[in-house]
């Protein structure tokens, strides 16, 4: 039996910011060190806010999540139809036009397929969420995301970095802003 081995390189050139008038990229340069945080929250526990906390707690300047299993029984989404001026539920109008609400409460049992997003203290979080039929839903996470049985999550930090979030004026949401450590007035 004879047995062999693909070996695929691809050799990419270094990516350059992209500027332009109408788009700026938020990077702090070169990357960073990996610092990895593993946690598990348990039955009714709040997963966002416990999140929140888990990084205060540590003093994370820039944290991120790298993976996340586990169940809730309840979960609030901002849907991608939603925008900075319209994020509220309109169920009439919503209802007349066959449309999905800007903001979906979710109650039930439901698995958490993916939980991606970044955990400074204006939390920018995605989630999609499977149900019993296996069907998913997914959107920006705003909260009441209840565990169900466990969350055990993989928490990343870019030790040399910072994230904060300002006003972008052309979005109308607090987008991500990514500096160096020591581009920061505070101390490590």
């Amino acid at each position: 039996m004879r047995s062999s081995t693909l070996l695929i390189c691809t050799c990419l050139p270094e990516v350059q910011p992209v500027r332009s008038l109408r788009h700026t990229m938020s990077s702090a340069g070169t990357g960073s060190s990996l610092r990895v945080h593993a946690v598990r929250f348990g039955p009714g526990q709040e997963l966002l806010g416990s999140l929140q906390a888990f990084v205060e707690e540590r003093r994370l300047r820039a944290p991120f999540i790298i993976t996340c299993v586990g169940s809730v029984t309840k979960a609030t989404l901002r849907l991608a139809n939603a925008t900075a001026t319209n994020t509220n539920e309109d169920t009439t109008r919503v209802k007349a036009l066959g449309l999905l609400s800007q903001v979906m409460h979710l109650t039930g049992r439901f698995e958490i397929v993916s939980l991606v997003g970044t955990l400074n203290p204006e939390a920018h979080l995605h989630i999609s969420l499977a149900d019993g039929e296996g069907r998913t839903i997914g959107g920006h996470v705003l909260g009441d995301l209840e565990v169900f049985t466990t969350a055990e999550v993989v928490v990343g930090e870019a030790v040399d970095l910072q994230f904060t979030r300002e006003m972008d004026q052309q979005t109308g949401f607090p987008e991500l802003v990514v500096r160096g450590r020591s581009q920061t007035n505070e101390s490590a």
